[in-house]
């Protein structure tokens, strides 16, 4: 087992996906032992900072990376295995944003009335306790939460020369937002670059699904992940799998388009899994699927379509590796 180590300075952080050069390089099978800045790149560092303010829009949601993969090529898929994602500060921060959100005007909708108050809540985190404490602005409520940590932005580089703004989800992965993405579980991405170019970021501490607001518990992280790289077979969009889950996903505006195609790549998806037609696969994914929405305040919005694997038998996705990958995982695990 080869574990690498990546812990980019502050002028090493990248802000889009493409078009730049490795941070690392990496073979299959490799473990990326990583840290990841907070979405303001560690600029919020009270109560009082205004993220507006103090963070320059173009600087916010830094990520880790790129990682080159050794022989990825495009038409090849990346699997990468989230093996432990853990706060790196004793707090967590979100907030309202004036103009960003699922529940506010933006600058594409339109609305006479004011923007929202810009207002920041820190949690303090526990890692013992394995919790985060919320404590409201303008009474005694507090509650302590039970941790979730997941990465919100995860991608390749996308296809054809491009680079894009992390901040927008696509077919090349980027800003999901998504809580699946958290320890234990696989993310598929389709290749579209030779050595595909891994970047991370976004750590939550924990984020409600659909991401309301437009900030989960914005963290650091230390992160574990394994890299394993599937020749050929790359589909469209990027897949999830747990123990329990195989899962599609579709970034798009409007959300019923992000939805229809995360539905349409999990019925694919169970088709090819279970060799029922299409219609079969479509009646199987409508009565055991479930639709979590991952984010609705992104310049593309995220839906995941999930189907239990127990419907597939004993199908496995992309030849097993997700176990393969839990198994490097756990080996990992019990060396530290």
């Amino acid at each position: 087992m080869t574990v690498h180590s990546l812990a980019p300075r502050p002028d090493q952080y990248s802000y889009v996906f493409g078009g730049r050069e490795p941070l690392l390089g990496i073979r299959p099978g490799d473990i990326v032992e990583v840290s990841t800045e907070d979405c303001f790149g560690g600029r919020v560092t009270t109560p009082s900072d205004v993220p507006s303010e103090v963070v320059p829009f173009a600087e916010l949601n830094p990520v880790s990376g790129p990682i080159e993969v050794e022989g990825a090529e495009p038409g090849d898929v990346l699997a990468v295995h989230f093996v432990s994602i853990v706060p790196a500060r004793p707090h967590a921060i979100s907030c309202t944003f004036p103009l960003f959100g699922a529940l506010t005007a933006t600058h594409e909708t339109a609305m006479l009335h004011g923007p929202l108050e810009e207002r920041v809540w820190f949690y303090d985190i526990d890692l013992d306790a394995w919790t985060a404490t919320f404590r409201a602005k303008n009474s005694d409520y507090s509650l302590a939460m039970p941790l979730d940590p997941m990465h919100g932005t995860v991608g390749v580089a996308p296809a054809g020369g491009e680079v894009r703004l992390v901040v927008t989800p696509s077919t090349h992965g980027g800003n999901m937002d998504t809580p699946e993405a958290r320890a234990g579980t696989t993310l598929y991405l389709p290749v579209n670059v030779a050595g595909a170019m891994l970047s991370l970021g976004d750590g939550h501490a924990r984020q409600g699904e659909g991401e309301v607001c437009g900030t989960g518990l914005e963290a650091a992280m230390n992160s574990v992940i394994a890299v394993d790289l599937i020749k050929g077979g790359a589909t469209g969009w990027p897949r999830l799998e747990n123990d329990e889950f195989i899962m599609s996903t579709g970034s798009a505006r409007p959300l019923e388009d992000a939805f229809r195609i995360s539905q349409r790549d999990l019925v694919g998806w169970a088709s090819d899994l279970t060799g029922l037609d299409a219609l079969d696969a479509y009646q199987l994914v409508s009565q055991l699927g479930l639709a979590p929405a991952a984010n609705v305040c992104d310049p593309n919005y995220t839906m995941v379509a999930k189907l239990p694997k127990w419907a597939l038998k004993d199908a496995q996705a992309y030849g097993g590796v997700h176990d393969r990958l839990r198994s490097a995982a756990e080996e990992y695990m019990a060396s530290r």
